[in-house]
């Protein structure tokens, strides 16, 4: 299970240690962040790190998010004067790992920034000054001097487009900036207890790696020639020097897992573009609980035509992030490569990128069915800054474009079970309940009967959850909902409306009386009974996580009342 930390009362803090000869990490430590991008509820704040190494000549790589200007900048400037750091070398440009970097170059506009092609290109538009640059490719190197030889490995999608691992000879350091990371935020800089933290390291891979799995291959690959690598200095969370090998093995196994399905969905989108970048990830994520493989591909970067023919043609669904309209000429090569290759019967979404420009939808979505395509989650639609809501929007479209595509899949294993298993496991009963959950904006429901009281001491219980249900997100761990009970005799109204299959971001509640609970998630007016409850710990069961949670508060409206029961004649599904 994922471990809280113990709460502190520092906020924003900085830690300087010498993790190296000549290395020193400077890990701005944020411990009350509890959000980070759509796909996270931050249990145990987070790190942004940052490093300096000494050789002839000095590199800095990477900043830090902007909120901690005025504390990385005290920090930085009394460990070194600013205008003698050499290089300053740039990971990605994620703001929360380049957020700095401006005003680092206004100090000393002498540093030559290295970086990716595709990182360069987005600089340009972030620091709005000319600066010293050097574009790295895939076994380019970068001597300091004093032994201090940097080798480059390019990683894109781990997980922005421009990403690259950097490898220092003498210390055997790789530092990986997302890659290999967590949000784990303590005092401990180093990987010393991997229990405590081994929960956040799988979380935070599913959030943003296992969607790009064929890129973390890739750059397991890459990382294979190099040296032996002693430490992996991330971005966020502590080092990883005690367990490298482990991790690193977890990394693979996962991602050989993750990219096994033959199943496939490509996302197209171009990423330094309006929100794109977000609203694919978001999509990737909602895919990849279905356990269908994700294709991740930048229309902005270098693509090779043939190529990206070959894999629209294996996909067996296409989701298109709409490009500027006024777009560079090989970005409308590769729109129009990908309409020339699709097949019929694919799957196709769309989606705005809320750029300003974008490629009108409904004439590219006209032209997707008249192909032959079939669209599966109606247009999403960016005409503001995206919310909360809309991200959960974009998750529960790619979820259910992961089930529509895996369709004849899932009849096919419930079939496989042995009819006298089949019979005898669906003889196991429950009640019926409804889950409800909020989380700041966005709110969900399931209908719920495998659930089971656990513990006496603390009150405690389990519900499984189904790995693609769109309520799963909000309900990790320090996460707070209500168990509503339904009641013998008068729970099919109840029962009925949460059964729909609701559209990607409909609201579950629309027609049914609620009120709120103390903790904010929907309490059922109609329900026999609820109890507001707090998940402690969660355990992977295959296509479920078995979610235990504690129960503080409760009331019956009925107290003579019965629990309705659910009985199954088979074990193969619900």
């Amino acid at each position: 299970m994922v471990a809280l930390t113990e709460r502190t009362e520092k906020r924003l803090t900085i830690q300087t240690v010498e993790i190296a000869q000549d290395t020193t990490a400077i890990r701005s430590l944020d411990w009350d962040r509890d959000r980070f991008d759509i796909e996270f509820g931050l249990q145990n704040g987070t790190t942004y790190n940052s490093f300096l190494i000494r050789g002839e000549q000095t590199a800095l790589v990477d900043t830090s998010h902007e909120k901690f200007r005025q504390l990385y900048f005290d920090t930085l400037t009394g460990l070194i004067n600013p205008k003698e750091i050499d290089y300053l070398i740039v990971s990605h440009t994620e703001p929360d790992h380049s957020g700095l970097v401006k005003d680092l170059l206004q100090m000393a506009p002498d540093i030559t920034v290295v970086a990716s092609k595709v990182a360069i290109q987005f600089l340009e538009d972030l620091v709005h000054q000319p600066f010293k640059r050097r574009i790295v490719k895939n076994g380019d190197r970068l001597d300091l001097g004093n032994g201090h030889e940097f080798e480059f490995v390019i990683a894109p999608n781990l997980h922005w487009p421009d990403t690259i691992f950097s490898f220092d000879h003498k210390t055997q350091i790789l530092f990986t900036c997302d890659a290999f990371g967590m949000h784990y935020c303590s005092d401990t800089a180093f990987d010393e207890d991997l229990k405590t933290i081994e929960a956040d390291f799988k979380y935070y891979y599913e959030c943003l790696m296992g969607p790009n799995a064929r890129s973390v291959l890739s750059a397991l690959k890459r990382m294979g020639e190099l040296k032996t690598i002693t430490t992996i200095a991330t971005g966020h969370g502590p080092l990883l020097s005690h367990n490298v090998d482990e991790l690193v093995g977890r990394y693979r196994t996962w991602s050989q897992t993750q990219a096994k399905p033959e199943t496939a969905i490509g996302i197209f989108y171009v990423s330094e573009y309006g929100y794109g970048d977000r609203l694919a990830q978001a999509i990737a994520n909602g895919i990849a609980k279905t356990n269908v493989a994700v294709e991740i591909v930048d229309l902005g970067s270098e693509i090779d035509l043939q190529e990206l023919r070959e894999l629209v043609g294996r996909c067996a669904g296409l989701v298109i992030g709409l490009p500027p309209a006024s777009g560079a000429a090989n970005i409308q090569a590769a729109l129009s490569t990908i309409l020339g290759s699709t097949k019929e019967k694919q799957a196709i979404g769309v989606f705005e990128s809320g750029g300003g420009d974008d490629e009108p939808i409904d004439p590219l979505l006209s032209k997707f069915r008249n192909l032959g395509l079939t669209t599966v989650f109606p247009a999403i639609r960016i005409k503001e800054t995206p919310t909360e809501n809309i991200y959960k929007l974009c998750e529960e479209a790619g979820t259910d474009l992961g089930q529509w595509v895996t369709r004849d899949r899932s009849i096919k294993a419930m079939k496989s079970l042995g009819a006298d298993l089949d019979k005898a496991l669906g003889r196991l009963s429950g009640g019926l309940y409804i889950i409800t959950a909020k989380k700041g904006d966005v709110s969900s429901a399931m209908l719920a009967s495998w659930v089971a009281q656990a513990s006496f001491k603390p009150l405690g219980f389990s519900i499984a959850v189904a790995k693609d249900r769109a309520i799963e997100s909000l309900m990790q761990v320090g996460d707070r909902f209500v168990l509503n009970v339904l009641e013998e005799g008068n729970f099919q109204p109840l029962m009925k409306h949460f059964l729909k299959r609701f559209a990607p971001g409909a609201d579950r509640f629309q027609g049914v009386r609620t009120q709120p609970a103390e903790n904010g998630a929907p309490i059922l007016t109609d329900a026999l009974a609820y109890m507001e409850c707090e998940v402690v710990s969660r355990m992977d069961c295959g296509d479920h996580w078995a979610v235990y949670s504690t129960v503080y508060a409760g009331r019956v409206s009925k107290p003579d009342a019965l629990t309705a029961v659910h009985h199954r004649k088979v074990g193969n599904h619900y």
